[in-house]
């Protein structure tokens, strides 16, 4: 499978939440995953079971968060591999990021993707073909 645009961890986490001071965030959020052409990564998942119903500021319950992963699972996601493992562990010595961020990054590149929805990388950045995009830059803290 393939898609134009991809998004991180945090994006999902904004989407579910119930948090008043992630209102606008959440907004943003559910507009970028009604996106046709989106996809996500394995470790995307992964990481937002981890997250969505432990942080409790959120207020997404499990079942709410089992939901969010069956809709996941329909769209385009990058599996692990050992070919996308060595490609974000380059991209980490590359551009001196995580390796996590890389292999979000990895992940993107092998669905295709141009963007990259994040809060966690530099805004407007190209890393190896993926524009890395937050779509919170404009709103206050």
């Amino acid at each position: 499978m393939t898609a134009r645009v991809f998004a991180d961890t945090n994006i999902l986490l904004y989407a579910g939440s119930q948090h008043p001071a992630d209102a606008e965030k959440r907004k943003i959020a559910l507009e970028i995953l009604r996106l046709p052409d989106i996809g996500f990564s394995a470790q995307v998942m992964q990481e937002y079971f981890h997250v969505a119903f432990r942080k409790e500021r959120l207020a997404i319950t499990r079942e709410e968060a089992f939901t969010a992963l069956r809709a996941i699972a329909r769209k385009a996601v990058a599996p692990i591999t050992a070919e996308l493992v060595l490609q974000a562990a380059k991209l980490s010595e590359h551009f001196g990021i995580s390796y996590w961020d890389a292999a979000i990054i990895a992940a993107a590149q092998e669905l295709g993707c141009e963007i990259l929805y994040t809060e966690d990388l530099n805004h407007e950045q190209d890393y190896g073909g993926v524009q890395a995009i937050n779509p919170f830059a404009g709103l206050s803290r």
